[in-house]
Parts: C-alpha cells; structure tokens; sequence
C-alpha cells in the first residue's frame, strides 16, 4: 500500500470516529477560547454554518477520479498541444486553514488519448478542495493527468495568493506565488516547454 494510501485510510478512520455533533462543540469552544460568547444571536448558528463550510471546502476529500471522470476519456489520433489556461480554484493552506485563491494553467501532449475538457477543471477542483500547499496541489494535478493519459508530457502552472500571507504573518496583499509541475516532453524538450510558458504569459491578477 502506497503512503498515500496509508493516509488516506488514517484519515478516515479517524473521521469515522468524529460525529458532527463533536466538530460543532469543538467550534463552540473555540469561540470561548477566542473571548465570545457562542449563545449570543449572532453566533448561535455559527458552529452548524462552520462545520457546513469547512465541509463544503475539503469535498475533494470525498471524490475520486473515476467518478470525476465519468468515462469521459477518448480514443483520438492526435499529438498536438491541448492547453486549459486560467482555471479558477479556491484551497485552504494546511498551516492555517486560510483561503488560498489562484488559478491553473494545464497542458498536456496526447499519445491516443484525450480527455473532456471540463474533467481538466474537476480534477484541479477536487485536489484544491483539501487543506493543501501550492507545491504538493501542483504535481497531484500532473501526476493525475500523467497517470490517467500517458502522454507524451504535462504540465501545470498554479499561480495563487495566501491569505496566510496577506491578513496575517508578513501581510503582504498583491503577492503571488508561482509553482510548476512539467512532465515528459515538457521537462526535457526546452522549445515545448517555452510555447507552453508562452501561451499562459499574462499579468497575475485573480478576477
């Protein structure tokens, strides 16, 4: 069994021992702990809400690329570049459970199979739907394009901004950071790798 695996597994049995109910009082005493008052009218619903949201923003937890994918992956004779650029995706840092926001740029280089193109935007939503980093999101999207197709090279630019660096720690809004993932032809033919960097050349600014 891969470590991934192994984590995964963990992580469910020790979710399986969790109810709602206990993640709910856990926010109530969180709410203590931060100086309010979780009965006051304001904050009587904010544990349900809470939990609801925290939910709703790790479902990537929950999904697997087979029921993403639907069998929506097709025969094609084809070896030119298929590009999705701008992709929006919305995680949370691991660190502190803090927005991250951003977008992603894929491509990849058939050798007789494609993908629908919407699937390319689920896949990036499922692994941004976990508490992440942006180093480790980028190549879990690379590795699950590489293993699905096989083709002749992938690659991926996620391109986002912390909120763990912008409302707190240094506090510095309008920084981004930049991370790649490039796989086959992408990683050892330089010419690919440039028209790739080429076509996805823009400003950084999350609409």
């Amino acid at each position: 069994m891969s470590a991934a695996s192994v984590r995964s597994s963990v992580s469910e049995n020790i979710q399986s021992q969790v109810s709602e109910l206990e993640m709910i009082q856990a926010v109530r005493t969180l709410l203590i702990g931060l100086g309010e008052n979780p009965d006051r009218e304001g904050l009587v619903d904010t544990p349900k809400r809470m939990v609801k949201a925290l939910k709703f923003l790790t479902q990537g937890y929950h999904q697997s690329l087979d029921e993403l994918l639907n069998g929506a992956v097709f025969t094609e004779n084809t070896d030119e570049m298929v590009l999705i650029r701008d992709i929006d995706i919305f995680s949370s840092c691991e660190h502190h459970i803090l927005p991250i926001l951003g977008r992603v740029h894929v491509a990849y280089i058939p050798q007789g199979r494609v993908v629908g193109l919407s699937k390319i935007a689920r896949i990036c939503e499922m692994y941004a739907r976990r508490l992440q980093v942006q180093e480790r999101l980028t190549a879990q999207i690379a590795d699950a394009i590489e293993g699905l197709l096989k083709p002749q090279g992938v690659a991926v630019v996620v391109e986002a901004t912390h909120m763990c660096m912008v409302m707190r720690g240094v506090e510095k809004p309008g920084s981004w950071t930049v991370t790649s993932a490039m796989r086959g032809l992408f990683a050892e033919d330089p010419k690919t790798r440039h028209e790739f960097l080429t076509l996805i050349r823009h400003p950084p600014t999350f609409r």
